[in-house]
């Protein structure tokens, strides 16, 4: 793999992973904005991951593939493989020339109800995002979460107040919804961005608790003591004057840093993330093997300076990547 001004290609196979621009032929790891685009030839994705790039991208050229499959490009053989990331996330094996290059997209390690579990692929050159690449990122059981959301909610309700959640709207809202469900029965209320990803999610036979849409009540309706989940973007917006009383909080890896809650104004921080955290990139970049790293979007500085430390001949790439969890 080459960087290049269209993204990460493969001279090899003449294609691109996850470009952030135009190309006649993409593979893309997942669904999320930074990841996959329209304006593509064509689009080789994983089975599990199409509906997630259907409600995203629409119509397109979708050459699909079964995970562990082996199909040809050019003069390499590729291969889907769980990221463990969101549903239908997956790292991306490349073999040419004598050289197995293993992609991960995004990725993380912690047990996700919502998604395969990400698979160790062994390589010779690991290419590895490093959304959190800082020692200080270490996260804490989504159970445990879980469990703070459903008590922050119930100390809300004891305020006449609601709870409004703020979770990304493709993988995190949907973790949310399934790990609420070992904790409480009490359905959770949707913004209309949150439930479309929602509905996709369950088409594919996720189960998760269940929910109702704001949009469905009537103005005026007193939502105290209910959880609210809604995208970031909702935040401030004429969308949360409806809940007249109501304490805000945010789920995400960089909660980890108070700071961040503070400079957001929100009441609440939950500490959960998509993505690998310090101890799991370390662990992911022992466990292929690989002989050389190269760390795309991220804190790629500490990881590249641990590794050669090491002794693993590691490196960076700049990317267009986005940090959105």
């Amino acid at each position: 793999m080459v960087n290049t001004p269209d993204g990460l290609y493969c001279p090899a196979g003449d294609f691109h992973v996850d470009p952030w621009r135009p190309v006649p032929r993409a593979v893309i790891t997942h669904g999320h904005g930074d990841h996959a685009r329209t304006g593509m030839g064509c689009y080789h994705v994983v089975d599990a991951g199409l509906p997630i790039l259907q409600w995203r991208l629409g119509d397109q050229d979708y050459q699909v593939h079964a995970h562990g499959e082996r199909f040809q490009l050019g003069e390499a053989t590729v291969s889907f493989h769980p990221a463990g990331h969101v549903l239908g996330s997956t790292q991306v094996r490349i073999e040419a020339h004598g050289q197995t290059w293993v992609l991960s997209g995004d990725f993380k390690r912690d047990p996700d109800p919502t998604c395969l579990p990400f698979e160790v692929v062994p390589c010779d050159v690991f290419v590895t995002e490093s959304t959190f690449g800082l020692p200080v990122f270490r996260w804490p059981s989504a159970s445990d979460v879980a469990r703070d959301i459903v008590a922050w909610r119930e100390e809300c309700a004891a305020n006449d107040e609601a709870a409004i959640l703020y979770c990304y709207a493709l993988g995190k809202a949907q973790r949310v919804l399934a790990e609420l469900m070992a904790h409480t029965d009490q359905p959770a209320w949707l913004h209309g961005a949150i439930d479309a990803g929602v509905q996709v999610y369950r088409a594919a036979g996720v189960p998760m608790l269940e929910t109702r849409k704001v949009a469905d009540e009537a103005r005026g309706t007193d939502f105290a003591g209910e959880l609210i989940i809604a995208p970031p973007s909702a935040a401030g917006s004429a969308w949360t004057r409806r809940f007249r009383h109501a304490q805000q909080g945010f789920a995400s890896g960089w909660m980890r840093i108070r700071g961040n809650r503070r400079r957001r104004n929100y009441d609440r921080g939950f500490v959960l993330s998509d993505h690998a955290d310090w101890p799991s990139l370390l662990q992911t970049v022992r466990e292929t093997g690989a002989r050389r790293v190269i760390a795309t979007h991220g804190d790629t500085d500490a990881l590249v300076r641990v590794l050669c430390e090491s002794g693993i001949d590691a490196g960076g790439f700049q990317t267009a990547y986005g940090e959105e969890d």
